[in-house]
């Protein structure tokens, strides 16, 4: 469904999620569907399409779980030096539409801002050193340190442990559905979800959370 306005007046703590809500997931997209395949067929001298073969179950399995974000399990998983691959191709690396000036202004809200999302830190570096996203935040996380993934209800109490914000007077904006069901289970009291993590692919379902196509829409 579409969203509402949002009442900043209500607001506190803006939790934001990195890949597919801040940053284009079409980097990540065409990371571990094109890229990561056309390497590992390289490796083992077979064809791209034998290479998905083998990767399409592997990653199916550890989806919804800390492993499916961690780049040393793949990297040990895959025999392919992942974070060398990545840091190669950081350029590809880019914003969503909006996305940089939407934190500027969210700065000027005098809103807590806080990243957080499952790419693991040799993840989050790279896109850090790329594009200062730390610069833009109070404080940032990566789900590693907490042994759980968003969309896993452990998680929660783990983080808010650590960045203690009001329930109620926060607000979450993620591209993921499981993640946001798992929010709302803690209590979140605003949700958000991006429609369109994906610049290059049409517009995802949210479910029963309110919908923007992108974070800057928030202050349009």
């Amino acid at each position: 469904m579409r969203a509402g306005a949002i009442n900043w007046a209500k607001i506190d703590t803006v939790l934001l999620d990195m890949d597919g809500t801040l940053l284009d997931l079409r980097f990540d997209n065409w990371f571990w569907r094109e890229l990561v395949p056309s390497r590992y067929a390289a490796l083992h001298g077979i064809s791209v399409a034998a290479a998905r073969a083998v990767l399409e179950p592997k990653f199916q399995a550890a989806q919804g779980t800390l492993k499916w974000y961690c780049i040393e399990h793949w990297t040990r998983e895959l025999k392919l030096d992942i974070a060398s691959i990545k840091q190669a191709v950081r350029h590809e690396i880019g914003y969503l539409a909006g996305a940089e000036n939407f934190l500027l202004k969210l700065k000027e809200s005098g809103k807590r801002r806080v990243l957080v999302t499952n790419a693991h830190p040799l993840t989050l570096a790279i896109k850090d050193a790329r594009l200062g996203l730390r610069l833009h935040f109070d404080a940032c996380y990566s789900t590693h340190a907490f042994d759980a993934p968003k969309e896993q209800a452990q998680f929660w109490p783990r983080l808010h442990a650590a960045e203690p914000f009001v329930r109620e007077r926060t607000l979450m904006i993620d591209d993921s559905v499981p993640v946001l069901d798992a929010a709302h289970g803690f209590g979140v009291g605003w949700l958000r979800a991006v429609s369109r993590p994906d610049s290059a692919q049409s517009a995802q379902l949210t479910g029963r959370h309110a919908a923007i196509d992108r974070v800057a829409d928030l202050f349009a």
